[in-house]
């Protein structure tokens, strides 16, 4: 076992999630290389302190260039609002540091751009933070797909929904301003990044983006609240992809079903241990979806429990996010999703945006 140094960036709610789990990854997986957590950085002296006091780091520093530059600090992430992703993550690379940086890669496809020519320039490991599409029961999903156990994929339907914008009467804040904060920058990576698992790249979108609550007590809203998106993949499924902050009652909306010539496959996050699959076989009346339950002999899994039907949590995502860095670094090979999956999903959202402007079908490589 070798000991890798490890400096977040941020310690707000992502920096207290990662940090946690690097304080667990190497029990969990039992991985090679072994987390220090070396430095934290935050806004201010004092909460930087706060934040190396509750989560175990040897330093802190309210300056990111001086946890960047640091010897100790072998491996950077980034858990930074977006604005500030491309400047961290340029210098750390340029050091021949590996990032990881939370979605969205960046603020603008400028910024994206500008990440993955510095990362492919410094040949650094680098990965984005999509956590969600490595619950186990997602993971197994991509593995029934890649074994064709519902035949041809005939559609893809997905939606990333949440509430917490949708009550009329909460006053404005950050989250009403600019397009990376709105519905489109914040949510929708997340859901486009499982299409692109799934499915793979989209060619061709027309999509409607709309703000439902144009103002707020305190100001206007100048971002999205909910998006809807019609697509075609690069390998000529159909799909529809919708994303709300104002999907009122839901929480943790990330669901999609997949339909084949086969079969058929349900998925909700709000319900992250379970898979819907139906298979076109047997008996007309013994036909139906069934519940499976992830378990040990799911990916992933076996490592936090022995118990099918236990289940895995929201923290246990960061964990593997983590197995997966750490993996990356040691093999010296990137894993999946790297800076040019955060890139391809910035040119979808770049996309979308632009056709609800021009009310327009549009192809995505064109952005």
């Amino acid at each position: 076992m070798t000991k890798i140094g490890i400096g977040i960036v941020g310690g707000g709610y992502m920096g207290k999630a990662h940090a946690v789990a690097y304080s667990s990854v190497g029990a969990v997986f039992n991985t090679r290389l072994r987390p220090v957590l070396e430095m934290v950085c935050a806004s201010s002296p004092e909460s930087a302190e706060g934040y190396k006091t509750q989560f175990g780091f040897n330093r802190c520093t309210d300056d990111w260039k001086t946890l960047v530059n640091d010897p100790r600090v072998e491996a950077v992430v980034i858990a930074t609002p977006q604005a500030f992703h491309r400047e961290i993550a340029v210098a750390a690379l340029a050091l021949g540091k590996p990032v990881f940086c939370e979605k969205p890669l960046g603020a603008s496809m400028d910024d994206s751009r500008a990440m993955v020519a510095a990362a492919k320039e410094s040949g650094a490991i680098n990965m984005v933070g999509f956590n969600y599409i490595r619950t186990p029961a997602s993971q197994y999903v991509y593995q029934l797909l890649q074994e064709g156990r519902i035949g041809k994929v005939t559609c893809f339907r997905a939606e990333m929904t949440e509430d917490f914008l949708a009550d009329p009467d909460l006053p404005h804040t950050w989250r009403c301003e600019g397009d990376a904060n709105g519905n489109m920058g914040d949510l929708s990576p997340h859901i486009i990044n499982c299409a692109h698992r799934l499915m793979g790249p989209i060619k061709e979108l027309s999509a409607v983006v709309q703000t439902v609550h144009a103002e707020r007590d305190g100001g206007v809203v100048t971002n999205d609240d909910q998006a809807q998106i019609m697509c075609t993949f690069e390998n000529g499924v159909m799909g529809q992809l919708f994303i709300s902050r104002v999907a009122t009652g839901r929480k943790m909306g990330y669901a999609y079903q997949i339909d084949g010539t086969d079969g058929a496959i349900r998925f909700d996050c709000e319900d992250q241990n379970a898979v819907h699959l139906y298979l076109r076989e047997g008996p007309d009346a013994e036909q139906g979806f069934r519940k499976i339950l992830t378990g040990p002999a799911h990916p992933d899994y076996l490592p936090f429990c022995q118990g099918p039907g236990h289940g895995t949590g929201y923290q246990d995502q960061i964990i593997i996010e983590a197995k997966d860095f750490l993996t990356a670094i040691d093999t010296k090979q990137n894993i999946w999703p790297d800076f040019a999956e955060g890139m391809e999903v910035n040119r979808v959202v770049a996309a979308t945006l632009a056709s609800s402007r021009t009310r327009s079908w549009v192809t995505v490589q064109d952005f």
